[in-house]
């Protein structure tokens, strides 16, 4: 067979495009989403030339007159992201204008205003790198980095970005078919981010795990329920035909009531705790003691031969051996 056909075959699968995967992917759909839903603009983006470059040789790769953004992510990690001053113009013009003009731009430095008006596409972009990539490696170093703010000249770069490599996705992008530029985005390759999802198989919880958890929640429902409680000052049994003749004025004994024996009892009839009747910012209170120091007073009037007796709890006695029945 002839040598030169199948050197001319090989030459000719050389130029064909490589199959990209990943954030070269990913990055240049990510800012043409950005752009037609929210501008309605048109961005078509070429290959992106993906790289890992030194600090040194990032600092060579700023625009002249380009916005420099910088980007805060997971960690502490800083990144950037850098807008030719054609690609800054076609979106400012699409949000201010609604269209993309192709006239002579003027020699100027991005400005605060300009940074504010695209601040907000960045991180959508970003936010759309992030989710096509969710299941994918690149998301260790693409995820979770947004806008911190601008710089209008490049030197500082030195000093803000960390002396470490960086993955950079270089893509030159024509805006409405008006405006040429290159988009420059550079983050650190160690990355910061989390690990893409099905990298970390679900394992389902064994049995105690499953169980504590129920226990806690449980806890947790029980500690936060209401609970009412009774301040007890004394207890007096009386006949319920004693108790049903009651009128006001009448006096009734407390026997060994006093404000330092204050018993609190639960819904359900039983002793708590016990403490001193007292106030607290002008409102009354119990300071709590032990129980054991502080019993129930025994009860001071015997029920009467053949009559049921029920408990009368009094509450705020109007002396400290003796209480006038409410009306």
């Amino acid at each position: 067979m002839d040598q030169g056909i199948i050197r001319r075959k090989l030459s000719g699968a050389a130029l064909l495009p490589v199959a990209t995967a990943g954030a070269e992917r990913a990055w240049p759909l990510a800012l043409a989403r950005v752009a037609r839903t929210r501008l309605d603009l048109a961005v078509d983006c070429g290959p992106v030339r993906a790289e890992r470059l030194s600090l040194t040789e990032l600092l060579d790769l700023p625009p002249e007159r380009g916005l420099i953004a910088l980007l805060e992510g997971p960690r502490g990690g800083t990144g950037v992201l850098m807008l030719a001053p054609e690609v800054l113009a076609a979106l400012i013009e699409a949000q201010t204008m609604g269209r993309v003009r192709n006239h002579p731009l003027p020699p100027r430095r991005p400005t605060r205003t300009d940074a504010a008006l695209v601040a907000d596409l960045i991180d959508a972009a970003l936010a759309a790198l992030e989710e096509a990539l969710q299941t994918e490696e690149d998301l260790v170093w693409t995820d979770g980095f947004r806008y911190a703010s601008f710089l209008e000249e490049p030197r500082p770069l030195a000093l803000l970005l960390e002396d470490a490599p960086y993955k950079v996705l270089r893509c030159d992008c024509d805006l409405g078919g008006q405006r040429q530029g290159t988009a420059i985005l550079a983050l650190p390759a160690e990355g910061h981010g989390r690990r893409p999802h099905r990298a970390i198989p679900a394992t389902p919880p064994d049995e105690s795990a499953a169980e504590a958890l129920f226990t806690a929640k449980l806890a947790a429902e029980v500690l936060s329920s209401q609970v009412e409680l009774m301040a007890v000052l004394g207890s007096l049994r009386l006949p319920l035909s004693a108790a049903l003749s009651l009128r006001p004025g009448e006096i009734l004994p407390l026997g060994a009531a006093a404000i330092e024996a204050v018993l609190m009892i639960g819904q359900d009839g039983r002793p708590i705790a016990s403490g001193k009747l007292g106030q607290q910012r002008g409102v009354r209170a119990v300071r709590l003691a032990d129980l054991a120091q502080k019993p129930l007073p025994p009860v001071t009037q015997p029920a009467q031969p053949n009559e049921p007796a029920r408990n009368v709890t009094a509450i705020e006695p109007a002396a400290p051996q003796k209480r006038r029945a409410a009306g």
